[in-house]
């Protein structure tokens, strides 16, 4: 049997609802990297550039964020892989 729908909705407006997929995030923060690398924050601002990663700064002052593109972490990670 299949759910009701709302009268107005039409028959592709209910398989693109189910076809939404949850978005992965382009860019992750300090406290992002720092967590999924079991590393501090402050290894993180004070490694990246070492590392060739390179943030973007948002804001200006002590409320800037700086974050870094998740595809650079992880082509960074898999340069780190031992053979």
């Amino acid at each position: 049997m299949e759910p009701q729908s709302h009268p107005d909705q039409t028959r592709t407006d209910i398989d693109s609802s189910h076809r939404r997929r949850s978005v992965e995030p382009v860019l992750m923060d300090t406290s992002e990297v720092a967590a999924m690398l079991n590393m501090s924050t402050s290894w993180v601002y004070r490694e990246a550039s070492k590392l060739g990663l390179k943030g973007y700064k948002l804001g200006r002052g002590r409320n800037a964020k700086v974050l870094y593109k998740r595809a650079e972490i992880f082509k960074w990670l898999e340069q780190q892989r031992i053979h």
